[in-house]
């Protein structure tokens, strides 16, 4: 490692719960350590921040903590003031809203410039509902994609459906998506109409909370299945 890097303080990637879970049921001991140890993050929201380190933290000071927003409303010339106190020689932690940092999160843009400025970069173990699923699935699991948020307009949304059954048909290949939580149904009853019957469809929600639900069916058997995904975080990957 360079002399340059060890002057510079560490940008930590640091995992929360998939929902309002105890932390330490689902997190290691290390994300406690880093919690207790960084004063300045970059979060989404700084309430629900806050009251994630003061779970983790229970002595921390709040008034010392220095909290950047990163969001959908954030200006990319906003970012670069982020990383000013790694390069003052201070830790930094990214803090995603649930799961992961940087992984279907905003997180991403803070540490590719990291990267730029080359500040140390420290990805903490955490849940993901992305890894999750797929573990869970039985799917293909060599060989998988992530593809976001399906269109919403209802013709564009099946268009793509298809197209991704297609490519996971033709190159063996787990296509991974999500969905607003309210959306949820109706994407379900979207698959199983637009889908080969005998296309597989892994529906996992609520992962590592108390009603989490995963179950892997042909499209057609989910016709019959009585589930509720109504708001509930919900991973679907389809295996042709």
């Amino acid at each position: 490692m360079s002399k340059e890097m060890n002057k510079k303080g560490k940008l930590y990637l640091i995992p929360t719960t998939l929902g309002d879970s105890p932390p330490l049921e689902v997190l290691p001991i290390s994300i406690k350590k880093a919690i207790e140890s960084i004063d300045h993050y970059v979060v989404e929201n700084e309430k629900t921040a806050r009251h994630f380190i003061k779970k983790m933290s229970p002595r921390k000071s709040q008034p010392s903590l220095h909290l950047f927003t990163l969001n959908k409303f954030t200006e990319a010339t906003e970012i670069p003031s982020f990383l000013e106190p790694c390069l003052a020689g201070h830790d930094i932690g990214i803090l995603s809203e649930a799961g992961c940092p940087g992984i279907a999160d905003p997180g991403a843009a803070v540490v590719q410039l990291a990267h730029q400025k080359h500040i140390q970069v420290v990805p903490l173990v955490g849940p993901s509902s992305i890894v999750l699923a797929l573990m869970a699935s039985g799917l293909n699991g060599q060989n998988f994609a992530f593809n976001g948020y399906l269109p919403i307009d209802s013709m564009d949304r099946r268009k793509e459906i298809k197209r991704l059954e297609k490519k996971s048909r033709e190159e063996q290949q787990s296509q991974i998506f999500i969905e607003t939580p309210y959306r949820n149904n109706k994407l379900l009853e979207e698959l199983h109409k637009a889908l080969s019957g005998n296309t597989n469809v892994c529906v996992a929600c609520d992962l590592t909370l108390s009603t989490e639900f995963i179950s892997t069916r042909k499209a057609a058997a989910w016709k019959n299945e009585n589930v509720d995904l109504h708001k509930r975080p919900a991973i679907f990957i389809i295996q042709a």
